[in-house]
């Protein structure tokens, strides 16, 4: 039973590391020349989940804006909110899922502790 609680705790981790991500993403969507983040997962042994958070240097879309100088070619951010907000829902969805693992295995230690009693 502690390996279920090892196993959803580890997860929750990765997957909140997945939310701050996406939200740090969101939030600088609108910065020039910013790369966004993005987060892969991977067991890790006995069991459990890790989160190793890369960049992608993918270029974003570029624009001309007026400056002091003339007329300059700028880069946008990298970012899609399409997909951060669909990859931040999922990732929502898992981190929940986690926390129901581990709800339910306290009530079967409950369970387990009134029975032996």
């Amino acid at each position: 039973m502690i390996s279920a609680y090892q196993s959803a705790l580890s997860a929750l981790q990765a997957f909140g590391t997945g939310i701050n991500s996406n939200a740090n993403n969101i939030a600088n969507s609108v910065t020039d020349g910013y790369k966004r983040t993005r987060v892969t997962y991977s067991e890790s042994k006995p069991q459990g989940v890790t989160a190793q958070v890369g960049k992608d240097n993918s270029p974003g879309p570029s624009i001309y804006e007026k400056t002091d100088k003339g007329n300059e070619l700028v880069e946008q951010s990298n970012v899609d909110l399409a997909n951060e907000l669909t990859d931040m829902t999922l990732t929502s969805n898992y981190y929940q899922a986690n926390l129901k693992t581990i709800t339910t295995q306290d009530q079967m230690l409950g369970s387990l502790v009134n029975i032996k009693a």
